[in-house]
């Protein structure tokens, strides 16, 4: 059975991604956690002190939490009532980020599914900060559905690489498998900065297609500046339904696109956005 963390904060935001993967894995038999943290605004030494005249202070906050998850909870079973799926409610006085890393240890987490908050800039949208966090410190595949996003069928598949990494199929699982649940086709696009693949990457490109074998699969290459934009120009030209990435911290073309975006210079995310780290398979 698979198990999928869905953290919430009860907002419009949240429910559509939790809407998402409910309706990715409607044929699969899952367990969705649905998490909420919670934590004082000013979580300092001025708030320990006026929590130590105020016990029932922190009891409210559980509270809100508990009835907040639980009215989730309702809603998701009037819109869904799938049989296959379970739910289990996770209230927690913690970090976000922390206690999610938390949840995929002990729970054994295959997926963490989050709405991103995109805030809009001049040519891009900066994906959120819990997001950005989270793809840095979560070592599980991480699923990231943007503000307002409609529901499509993840069917096209757009997965940039630079073939610095050789991929094994127990990396590619879980998108290999999502793949397979919905019949999609894997379009690899190379970023082209004037440089030929060498010998390596040319060795790493014929193994990932050997994973891809049973795979609908093909390989594009667009010249341009820099990963963003040429992401940006692919989804300009062919539909796109869902942005897959594996994010190794030591590789060039990491830096070129979570770099930027820490320093909030951005990228485009207009669709799903699924990341997986490569660390945990080395």
């Amino acid at each position: 059975m698979k198990k999928i963390l869905l953290p919430t904060d009860f907002s419009e935001n949240a429910y559509n991604a939790i809407s998402y993967a409910i309706k990715a894995f409607k044929d699969v038999e899952c367990t969705f956690y649905l998490l909420n943290t919670y934590t004082p605004v000013l979580y300092d030494s001025e708030y320990i002190l006026y929590n130590s005249t105020q016990p029932n202070l922190a009891e409210a906050y559980k509270k809100n939490s508990l009835t907040g998850l639980r009215k989730v909870e309702r809603k998701i079973y009037r819109d869904f009532n799938n049989p296959k799926h379970n739910f289990e409610k996770i209230s927690a006085f913690n970090l976000l980020i922390d206690e999610m890393k938390e949840q995929v240890k002990s729970k054994e987490i295959d997926l963490v599914v989050m709405g991103t908050q995109g805030a809009t800039g001049a040519e891009e949208i900066l994906i959120g900060t819990n997001s950005v966090h989270a793809i840095n410190k979560l070592r599980t595949p991480f699923l990231m559905i943007p503000s307002g996003y409609q529901y499509q069928p993840p069917v096209n598949i757009l997965f940039p690489t630079d073939f610095e990494l050789n991929f094994s199929t127990a990396q590619l699982e879980p998108i290999l498998n999502l793949a397979e649940e919905h019949t999609s086709k894997l379009n690899i696009l190379h970023v082209y900065f004037g440089k030929d693949l060498d010998q390596n990457q040319e060795k790493n490109k014929k193994n990932l297609s050997k994973i891809l074998e049973d795979t609908s699969h093909q390989f594009y290459t667009i010249e341009d500046k820099s990963v963003p934009k040429a992401i940006k120009k692919y989804q300009e030209q062919h539909e796109v339904d869902l942005l897959f990435m594996v994010n190794n911290k030591r590789s060039f073309f990491e830096n070129l696109l979570f770099r930027p975006v820490v320093n909030k210079i951005g990228f485009h995310i207009k669709v799903p956005f699924m990341v997986i780290q490569s660390g945990k398979f080395n």
